[in-house]
């Protein structure tokens, strides 16, 4: 685990979607057209900073980059063999509570969005098969370094909220993913193939 002030990183998210973004807003629609959105833009192509969606206030960033294993027990041998299923990243953003757009996303926005217009777009259920838009892209950028770290397919899997009755409030929000992350130059915008599903 890598532990971060907000000062040392900036974090950006995009949708998994080319066509399509996410602008949360309590009573109005969420799915946006073109780059501009206030909590996911739509995958960019141009591999352009996504500043739009720089995740404001933060106070902490927690990555975890980690492995799912198995214990597979053999007949007669004590020690059991740990086989890799998996990676799992995780990326846990903490900020100072200042509107109620996470708790909007983690309650109907948690699996990104399918569709290629405003349209005909859909909210992924989180009960479908995952395909290559499933998710939000994370960018994290490391404060004085041309150092990008992308987290593709990424999940909200929590959202928290701490509240200090002599003090800011803060919230924390968790996203996952199983796909192996890239560390660039770059924001990483190529598309996810299915094989890395």
């Amino acid at each position: 685990m890598v532990f971060y002030l907000g000062k040392d990183v900036s974090v950006y998210l995009s949708t998994e979607n080319e066509d399509i973004g996410v602008s949360p807003a309590t009573g109005s629609t969420s799915v946006v057209n073109g780059a501009t959105a206030t909590f996911a833009v739509k995958l960019q192509n141009t591999g352009s900073a996504v500043t739009e969606t720089e995740q404001s206030d933060l106070t902490a960033v927690d990555l975890s980059i980690g492995a799912l294993d198995e214990d597979i027990t053999y007949f007669g041998m004590r020690t059991a063999l740990k086989a890799e299923i998996k990676k799992e990243t995780t990326l846990t953003l903490t900020r100072k509570k200042s509107d109620p757009l996470y708790e909007y996303v983690f309650d109907k926005l948690r699996y990104g969005l399918t569709g290629s217009t405003v349209g005909d777009a859909s909210i992924n259920d989180g009960l479908s098969e995952p395909t290559v838009e499933y998710g939000y892209r994370a960018y994290v950028h490391l404060s004085g370094t041309s150092e990008v770290m992308t987290i593709p397919n990424c999940v909200i899997s929590s959202h928290s909220v701490s509240i200090n009755a002599d003090g800011t409030t803060d919230e924390t929000l968790e996203l996952t993913s199983m796909v192996t992350p890239v560390v660039s130059g770059a924001n990483y915008v190529t598309s996810t193939v299915t094989a890395n599903l």
